[in-house]
Formats: C-alpha cells, sequence, structure tokens
C-alpha cells in the first residue's frame, strides 16, 4: 500500500501480520510436504496442521476433532449449510432451513441453491437498526426444520447479532418439538473484535475466514460439533477426518492459527481503538455532511463499522472520488460494479431506495490513525456535494 493511500476497507480483507508470515515460512520452503504422506517431511507439515487445529479450537472452546480447516469462509459457511442440510434430507428428517434476511451472499446463496432441491426457507425479517428478534427465530421452527443460521455480525453495516439469544430460544423450541436442530453462524466478521467461544455462543456449526483476522488468503476454519448430521461436499481423499477432501493448505493452516491467536488475545484493544476512530469519523460526518444517516445499531455493533447513507448521491461516484483522493472506502453490497443496486442488506431495514443508492461503509483498524480521519473529512463533504448535484441535474 502507498504511504499516502488511506485505506477504509478492513472488512473487505486485511493485510498478513508479520508474526503470521514468520510462522508461514518454514512451511514454504523445508517443511513443504504433504502432510497425508508417511516419510518424515510430510510428518513436519502434519505436525504444523495438527498444532494449527489444537490451537484454534483452544480458541474457539471445541475439541480438535471438531475443526475443519477449509479454503474459506465461502467454502465454510457453504459446507456447514449443505452439509447439514442434505444430511438430514437423505435421512428423511426434515427440508425446512430458517436463516435471516441480511445474511451475507454466502448464507443467501446457499439456501437459494437448496430451494431448488425442494427446501423451503424461512427468512427472518429484522427490524430498523438489522437486529433479528430471538422469538422470531424460535417461531419460525417446524416439525421439519434441520437447520438455523444466523450471523454473529453483519459484514455491511456491523451490527451485532444476539446469537447466544437466538441460540437459547431456538434450543427452548427445539425441545418442545422433541427435536435437535443444528445452529450454524456466519462468524467471518467477528474473529477481531468478539469472543467466538462456541460454547457460549450456543452453536453446533461456526464460519471463519483468515484473511478477516490478518491471516492469509485461501485458508478457512469450520467448526462442526461432534455428532452433528453432516455430509461431506467435496470429494476425494480421506482429509479432515472424511470431512472435507483435497490436500490442506498448511503454510495457510498454520499462519491462520497464529493470526487468530493475535486477534483474540488483542480484541480488548482493538475494540477500544477503533472505536475512538470509528467515532471521530462518524462525528465529523455527522456534524460536516447535511443529511447523512448511520445505518445499523448505534452500539450493538462492531467496533471499527461505518456504514453511511448521504442521500441523493451516487455510491459510486462517491467512491471513484474518494479513489482519486487517495482514499480506499466500499459501498458494502449497495452497488454492483456495472448497476447501482440497492444493499439487500437496507432494504431488510426498510431504508429508502435513494439513501440505499448512496451509501458507503468505512472499516477502520488499529493500524489507521486519526490524522487519516481528519484527511477523508476534508475531503467528503465536497464529494458528497458534488454527486448530490450531479445526480440532482441528471434527474432533470
Amino acid at each position: 500500500m502507498m504511504d499516502d493511500q488511506i485505506y477504509l476497507d478492513y472488512a473487505a480483507t486485511t493485510p498478513v501480520h508479520p508474526e503470521v508470515r514468520e510462522a508461514m515460512l518454514p512451511y514454504l520452503g523445508e517443511s513443504f510436504g504433504n502432510p497425508s504422506a508417511t516419510y518424515a517431511l510430510a510428518s513436519r507439515a502434519s505436525e504444523g496442521v495438527e498444532e494449527a487445529r489444537t490451537t484454534i479450537a483452544g480458541l474457539l472452546g471445541c475439541r480438535p476433532t471438531e475443526i475443519v480447516f477449509t479454503s474459506g469462509g465461502t467454502e465454510s459457511i457453504n459446507a456447514g449449510i449443505k452439509g447439514v442440510a442434505f444430511a438430514q434430507y437423505l435421512a428423511k428428517v426434515g427440508d425446512h432451513i430458517v436463516t435471516s434476511a441480511v445474511e451475507h451472499h454466502a448464507v443467501l446463496h446457499s439456501c437459494q441453491y437448496l430451494e431448488k432441491f425442494g427446501f423451503d426457507v424461512t427468512y427472518l425479517p429484522v427490524d430498523r437498526h438489522g437486529l433479528v428478534d430471538p422469538a422470531e427465530a424460535a417461531g419460525a421452527l417446524r416439525e421439519r426444520t434441520v437447520l438455523v443460521s444466523v450471523m454473529t455480525a453483519n459484514n455491511e453495516i456491523g451490527v451485532i447479532q444476539p446469537v447466544a439469544e437466538i441460540a437459547a430460544a431456538v434450543r427452548k423450541r427445539a425441545h418442545e418439538l422433541g427435536r435437535a436442530i443444528p445452529i450454524h453462524t456466519d462468524a467471518v466478521q467477528g474473529a477481531n473484535a468478539l469472543s467466538l467461544n462456541v460454547g457460549e455462543l450456543g452453536v453446533d456449526l461456526l464460519s471463519l475466514s483468515s484473511h478477516k483476522f490478518y491471516g492469509p488468503k485461501g485458508t478457512g476454519v469450520l467448526y462442526l460439533k461432534r455428532g452433528a448430521p453432516f455430509l461431506p461436499q467435496q470429494s476425494g481423499g480421506g482429509q479432515e477426518r472424511q470431512k472435507r477432501a483435497g490436500t490442506e493448505n498448511v503454510a495457510g493452516i498454520v499462519g491462520m492459527a497464529r493470526a487468530l491467536e493475535l486477534a483474540q488475545a488483542g480484541k480488548q484493544s482493538y475494540q477500544e481503538t477503533c472505536r475512538r476512530l470509528r467515532d471521530q469519523l462518524l462525528e465529523g460526518i455527522l456534524s460536516r455532511v447535511p443529511e447523512a444517516q448511520l445505518n445499523g445499531h448505534r452500539e450493538q455493533r462492531l467496533p471499527n463499522n461505518l456504514n453511511v447513507s448521504f442521500a441523493g448521491a451516487d455510491a459510486r461516484e462517491l467512491l471513484r472520488a474518494l479513489d482519486e483522493a487517495g482514499i480506499a472506502a466500499s459501498a458494502g453490497s449497495a452497488c454492483n460494479e456495472e448497476t447501482l443496486e440497492p444493499s439487500h442488506v437496507l432494504l431488510a431495514m426498510n431504508v429508502p431506495l435513494q439513501q440505499a443508492a448512496g451509501t458507503l461503509r468505512f472499516t477502520v483498524s488499529p493500524e489507521t490513525r486519526a490524522a487519516d480521519i481528519e484527511r477523508v473529512l476534508a475531503v467528503l463533504p465536497d464529494i458528497v456535494a458534488r454527486s448530490r448535484a450531479a445526480m440532482a441535474v441528471a434527474a432533470g
């Protein structure tokens, strides 16, 4: 990253921590063996994988045998949702899934895929803050429900869902139905700031992606509780105790374990630093940009996330102008590369279309400086004003 570039898109990806790179290096060099082989070189690689598995299990509060390594968050989510759903479908247990309307597309598209096979999916609504009501989640259960999936924290608006409360309500209702219904959470955005203890969360499956917490890209985790119904979604060898075929990304796995160690150990400091920077940016925007609107719960959100709508502006133009000023931000999913489309998250919160079309997501990190925030605030008001003026002219 150039010295004069201000990066405010840490929800999209993070740089690899120096200690993580150092941990990975031996497995990119002398310990390069295939962990499935039987000679000494392979044993060193296998030991690295198993040590990483034990480390991650300790951080999540589960057994090492309940950790499945994947290629990232998307695979973990797909494997978890489809694996649990198809296993119970084939066992004739049921064909109904409960999720929320504001999930990441990896969850929503997995559910839509299952609908093609005859699954029925209930998409829970959210309130104006983007929160799921635990009582509604429990109330959506049926005799044929096979899975509930609600994210830990939203990738667009940063809202932290009451997963433990949702899980407790679901388990109580499932008990009344005489059922054991697995619960999955997409925790991809939560590792830097939140505890991921699966016992405290009350979940049976949890998905993580290494590059969101200063680890390497292409590596992820699926926590799969012992005894949970599961049909592997990838065929081939017998890796990951028959749960996920394919040669393990040894260096990536080792790096991910170190990254998660660092993230969980430093989460208190991360929260405090990011919250201060985020609030500096929010207060500056609200005081300097007319009609700016914060999306999502003001307090119950990730400490580094700021999702703001500038009604009457075009998010694509805002991002282009910010990029020209040396500032990298995101529109979340409010816009795609070609056409202006409203975010499904914002629509679920009943945010007006004109407001959704001018939405930006800023995500800070401990590496962000107060001076960076001031530089953004120095240029953003004019950028928004120019975009609003251009949109008004175009509208006639």
